[in-house]
Protein backbone atom coordinates (compact mmCIF):
# COMPACT_ATOMS: atom_id res chain seq x y z
CA UNK A 1 0.00 0.00 0.00
CA UNK A 2 1.47 3.69 -1.26
CA UNK A 3 0.88 6.55 0.62
CA UNK A 4 4.00 8.27 -0.91
CA UNK A 5 1.27 9.64 -3.18
CA UNK A 6 -1.00 11.31 -0.70
CA UNK A 7 -1.54 14.55 -0.13
CA UNK A 8 -3.98 16.02 2.87
CA UNK A 9 -5.52 19.30 2.49
CA UNK A 10 -4.97 20.67 5.72
CA UNK A 11 -6.84 24.18 5.36
CA UNK A 12 -9.85 21.84 6.00
CA UNK A 13 -8.53 19.99 9.20
CA UNK A 14 -11.12 17.97 9.83
CA UNK A 15 -12.00 16.19 6.65
CA UNK A 16 -7.75 15.81 6.38
CA UNK A 17 -7.73 13.77 9.75
CA UNK A 18 -10.68 12.05 8.41
CA UNK A 19 -8.94 10.97 5.47
CA UNK A 20 -5.58 10.60 7.72
CA UNK A 21 -8.06 7.98 10.02
CA UNK A 22 -9.26 6.16 6.82
CA UNK A 23 -5.79 5.59 5.94
CA UNK A 24 -4.21 4.77 8.83
CA UNK A 25 -6.79 2.48 9.84
CA UNK A 26 -5.94 0.42 6.49
CA UNK A 27 -2.37 0.59 7.03
CA UNK A 28 -2.15 -0.79 10.46
CA UNK A 29 -5.27 -3.36 8.85
CA UNK A 30 -4.19 -6.82 10.32
CA UNK A 31 -0.76 -6.07 12.15
CA UNK A 32 -0.51 -6.67 15.73
CA UNK A 33 2.92 -5.69 16.55
CA UNK A 34 3.29 -2.06 18.50
CA UNK A 35 6.62 -1.43 17.34
CA UNK A 36 5.91 -2.32 13.07
CA UNK A 37 2.31 -0.38 13.82
CA UNK A 38 3.99 2.28 15.50
CA UNK A 39 6.94 2.74 13.20
CA UNK A 40 4.03 3.12 10.22
CA UNK A 41 2.04 5.23 12.25
CA UNK A 42 4.70 7.90 12.80
CA UNK A 43 5.74 7.64 9.17
CA UNK A 44 2.27 8.51 7.89
CA UNK A 45 2.17 11.44 10.24
CA UNK A 46 5.02 12.88 9.83
CA UNK A 47 4.81 12.98 5.99
CA UNK A 48 0.79 13.70 6.11
CA UNK A 49 0.70 16.84 8.40
CA UNK A 50 2.48 20.26 7.45
CA UNK A 51 5.26 22.00 9.71
CA UNK A 52 6.01 19.30 11.36
CA UNK A 53 10.19 18.42 12.58
CA UNK A 54 9.57 15.26 15.21
CA UNK A 55 6.71 12.30 15.28
CA UNK A 56 6.88 9.58 16.99
CA UNK A 57 6.68 7.44 19.93
CA UNK A 58 7.63 7.21 23.80
CA UNK A 59 6.86 3.97 24.69
CA UNK A 60 6.43 2.97 28.72
CA UNK A 61 8.72 0.83 30.22
CA UNK A 62 9.70 -0.13 33.54
CA UNK A 63 8.12 3.49 35.12
CA UNK A 64 9.98 5.57 32.54
CA UNK A 65 9.00 6.77 28.70
CA UNK A 66 11.40 5.26 26.20
CA UNK A 67 12.09 6.78 22.76
CA UNK A 68 10.27 4.05 20.20
CA UNK A 69 10.23 4.73 16.57
CA UNK A 70 10.02 8.15 15.04
CA UNK A 71 10.58 10.14 12.26
CA UNK A 72 12.97 13.11 12.55
CA UNK A 73 16.07 14.14 14.05
CA UNK A 74 17.76 11.98 17.09
CA UNK A 75 15.73 12.36 20.23
CA UNK A 76 16.05 12.16 23.96
CA UNK A 77 16.25 8.47 25.02
CA UNK A 78 14.73 7.80 28.42
CA UNK A 79 11.38 10.68 29.88
CA UNK A 80 10.54 10.43 33.75
CA UNK A 81 6.78 10.67 34.08
CA UNK A 82 6.19 13.98 34.53
CA UNK A 83 8.74 15.37 32.99
CA UNK A 84 8.44 17.87 30.44
CA UNK A 85 5.30 17.78 27.84
CA UNK A 86 5.66 13.94 27.58
CA UNK A 87 5.88 12.93 30.90
CA UNK A 88 3.55 15.34 32.04
CA UNK A 89 0.69 13.91 29.11
CA UNK A 90 1.64 10.45 30.32
CA UNK A 91 1.40 11.22 34.21
CA UNK A 92 -2.09 13.46 33.38
CA UNK A 93 -3.19 10.28 31.35
CA UNK A 94 -4.49 13.71 28.90
CA UNK A 95 -3.41 15.34 26.03
CA UNK A 96 -0.87 18.24 26.14
CA UNK A 97 -0.47 21.00 24.11
CA UNK A 98 1.90 23.61 24.17
CA UNK A 99 1.69 26.72 21.96
CA UNK A 100 5.19 27.83 22.96
CA UNK A 101 7.79 25.02 24.62
CA UNK A 102 9.54 27.66 25.67
CA UNK A 103 7.36 28.96 28.09
CA UNK A 104 7.04 25.49 29.43
CA UNK A 105 8.14 24.75 32.74
CA UNK A 106 10.71 22.24 33.03
CA UNK A 107 10.72 21.34 29.28
CA UNK A 108 13.10 19.10 27.69
CA UNK A 109 14.86 20.39 24.41
CA UNK A 110 15.87 17.55 22.16
CA UNK A 111 15.65 19.51 19.14
CA UNK A 112 16.46 23.28 19.75
CA UNK A 113 14.36 24.39 16.55
CA UNK A 114 11.14 22.85 17.88
CA UNK A 115 8.37 25.83 19.41
CA UNK A 116 5.81 23.88 19.96
CA UNK A 117 4.38 20.14 20.78
CA UNK A 118 1.63 18.04 20.88
CA UNK A 119 1.35 15.12 23.49
CA UNK A 120 -1.20 12.36 23.30
CA UNK A 121 -1.24 9.88 25.42
CA UNK A 122 -1.58 6.01 24.33
CA UNK A 123 -4.42 4.12 27.19
CA UNK A 124 -5.64 0.49 26.24
CA UNK A 125 -7.71 -0.05 29.07
CA UNK A 126 -6.31 0.93 32.39
CA UNK A 127 -2.61 0.64 30.89
CA UNK A 128 -0.51 3.28 29.45
CA UNK A 129 1.29 2.15 26.94
CA UNK A 130 3.35 5.49 26.25
CA UNK A 131 2.35 8.77 24.07
CA UNK A 132 2.42 10.16 20.54
CA UNK A 133 4.82 13.17 20.37
CA UNK A 134 4.49 16.04 17.37
CA UNK A 135 6.82 18.30 17.42
CA UNK A 136 6.96 21.74 15.57
CA UNK A 137 9.46 24.10 14.54
CA UNK A 138 6.24 27.08 14.62
CA UNK A 139 4.85 28.55 17.25
CA UNK A 140 1.14 27.78 18.11
CA UNK A 141 0.90 24.90 15.40
CA UNK A 142 -1.30 22.88 16.77
CA UNK A 143 -4.63 23.65 17.94
CA UNK A 144 -8.46 21.99 18.86
CA UNK A 145 -8.73 20.04 15.38
CA UNK A 146 -5.19 18.81 15.46
CA UNK A 147 -5.81 17.38 19.26
CA UNK A 148 -8.97 15.83 17.93
CA UNK A 149 -7.67 14.61 14.92
CA UNK A 150 -4.04 13.17 16.71
CA UNK A 151 -6.46 11.87 19.75
CA UNK A 152 -8.43 10.01 16.87
CA UNK A 153 -5.15 8.88 14.77
CA UNK A 154 -3.79 7.52 18.65
CA UNK A 155 -6.87 5.33 19.12
CA UNK A 156 -6.93 3.82 15.77
CA UNK A 157 -3.14 2.61 16.28
CA UNK A 158 -3.61 1.46 20.29
CA UNK A 159 -6.69 -0.45 18.93
CA UNK A 160 -4.26 -1.84 15.80
CA UNK A 161 -2.26 -3.25 19.19
CA UNK A 162 -4.89 -4.93 20.99
CA UNK A 163 -4.73 -8.38 22.22
CA UNK A 164 -7.20 -10.50 19.22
Amino acid sequence: MSHATQTYDFANPVAAYSELARDLTALLSGERDLIANAANTAALIYDALPDLNWAGFYLYKSGELVLGPFQGKPACVRIALGKGVCGTAAARRETVLVEDVHAFPGHIACDSASNSEIVVPLVQGTELLGVLDLDSPKLRRFGAADQRGLEALAQIFVKSCAPQ
